[in-house]
């Protein structure tokens, strides 16, 4: 409420489009897009109405739409190579600190970006010197690939639907719940390689997946299980996890290294299950050993952070847009700038 109340963000009008001032507002990487058009809608009560009355930086460029245009076509392994990125993201930031005070005021430490895309963690890595004191919000929160939990933000990532901000409300009561843990999706890195290895269709109550039988619905079978796996693919991020949420399903982290989405306030272990990766093949005794009782009390509290994890447009209080800021905001309020702290 207190952020609500005074938080006031100035949001970089230098750039062009497509790649600064726009991202997806669809699919995959939905919300990179959708958090950029946020800030710049003129609706938005955090928008600085000038730079000076501002506590925070938005530097508006999009990482899914760099990619999408400056790196098409691939013809080579080498075009993976994430210098032009780097070079991109460094150029914007000269450009602004050349032009106004704020950058180098604070050396970056009041300035954050949003990125889902999985190669957002990468914009930093050729000049960590530059972005030492950088607030990043990635979904792709690797703490082995840099991810820095006191500095850097975890943001959920979710998968919009065209015209959707989230799926239909498909989740049974707990008690009609018959399957016990469910996952359907390709073999996509070690995790879901083991994942598939020992349970890919062989039992009835962990139900696992390469590709979901004729006639199944994803989200009506997520609605149906007590439990929904999300385990990594190729990198830590995954929409399964507010997949799950939206469906009132206790999600079952699989996952190394990763740090949980808004973890500053919310405790997972009171609304989801951890399993390490080398005890997948323990998943149903891990589980049924959970008593149904205990059970319930996790279903209750996902039914309670689902707001946390909701898209609005505009954003309200408690979604997940706010949440992010709220993030941005706890950081920023660790940063000290001399005689004109706010």
């Amino acid at each position: 409420m207190e952020m609500m109340k005074r938080f006031k963000i100035w949001t970089y009008r230098e750039g062009d489009y497509p790649l600064v001032h726009h991202g997806p507002v669809n699919d995959l990487y939905a919300i990179e897009g959708q958090f950029i058009d946020e800030m710049e809608d003129k609706r938005n009560p955090f928008r600085a109405r000038h730079p000076d009355e501002a506590h925070a930086f938005f530097l508006p460029f999009s990482v899914t739409n760099v990619v999408s245009y400056v790196y098409q076509p691939i013809l080579s392994i080498h075009d993976y190579r994430r210098d032009r990125l780097q070079r991109f993201v460094r150029d914007y930031v000269h450009v602004v600190a050349d032009r106004h005070e704020y950058w180098n005021r604070s050396e970056g430490a009041d300035h954050f970006m949003f990125a889902c895309h999985d190669w957002g963690p990468d914009v930093s890595s050729a000049d960590p010197e530059l972005f030492k004191n950088f607030i990043r919000v990635l979904c792709n929160a690797n703490t082995s690939e840099g991810f820095r939990p006191t500095r850097d933000v975890s943001m959920a990532d979710i998968y919009l639907s065209y015209g959707e901000l989230g799926p239909p409300r498909l989740g049974l009561d707990p008690r009609n719940r018959t399957i016990l843990a469910f996952f359907a999706g390709g073999a996509h890195g070690y995790i879901r390689e083991l994942l598939l290895e020992h349970w890919k269709d062989k039992d009835a109550d962990v139900q696992v997946h390469e590709y979901l039988p004729k006639g199944q619905n994803y989200t009506q079978l997520m609605g149906r299980s007590r439990y929904c796996l999300c385990p990594s693919g190729f990198e830590v991020a995954s929409s399964r996890i507010v997949e799950a949420i939206y469906a009132e399903c206790v999600p079952v982290i699989i996952k190394d290294n990763y740090c949980l989405p808004f973890s500053d306030v919310l405790d997972w272990s009171k609304f989801s299950v951890r399993i390490p990766v080398d005890r997948i093949k323990d998943i149903k005794a891990i589980l049924e050993a959970i008593p149904f009782e205990k059970y319930v009390k996790l279903q209750k509290r996902v039914v309670k952070v689902r707001r946390h994890f909701e898209v609005h447009r505009p954003a309200k209080p408690f979604d997940v847009i706010h949440m992010a800021l709220h993030s941005v905001w706890l950081r920023r309020l660790n940063v000290k700038l001399g005689q004109r702290d706010y």
